[in-house]
């Protein structure tokens, strides 16, 4: 008759009638200001999938896309770490300058000793 079956009529019923559990819903509002209080905890590390478990945590039942969804409209994301870039390579066969200063950087006299710095960035 309503287009609905007998079956799916008497869940939904019963799902109104159940107060065990109690509907929760949380505007977008109050929940981007959560999002954002989780974030801050978290010193900008959190993404949206560290987020949605904080506020799961924390008890607010919220879904990842929703989450997900707030994130981005509002531009809130997490920093990304950079990988340590290595620049040194000790373990290797080639010859190795010797020490002729011995760390003494106090020349006897002007244009005796030279140094610079051969820091390379790649």
């Amino acid at each position: 008759m309503l287009g609905v079956s007998p079956s799916g009529y008497h869940a939904r019923k019963a799902r109104d009638v159940d107060t065990d559990r109690p509907r929760r819903r949380i505007s977008n509002d109050a929940l981007l200001v959560h999002i954002k209080a989780v974030h801050a905890e978290s010193k900008g590390e959190y993404g949206w999938p560290r987020v949605w478990k904080q506020l799961l945590a924390q008890g607010i039942r919220v879904s990842k896309d929703r989450v997900q969804r707030l994130m981005k409209l509002h531009g809130i994301k997490a920093k990304t770490k950079r990988r340590f870039k290595v620049t040194t390579d000790s373990n290797h066969s080639l010859p190795v300058a010797p020490d002729l200063l011995q760390r003494d950087f106090s020349p006897a006299r002007p244009d005796q000793v030279w140094t610079t710095d051969i820091t390379y960035i790649w």
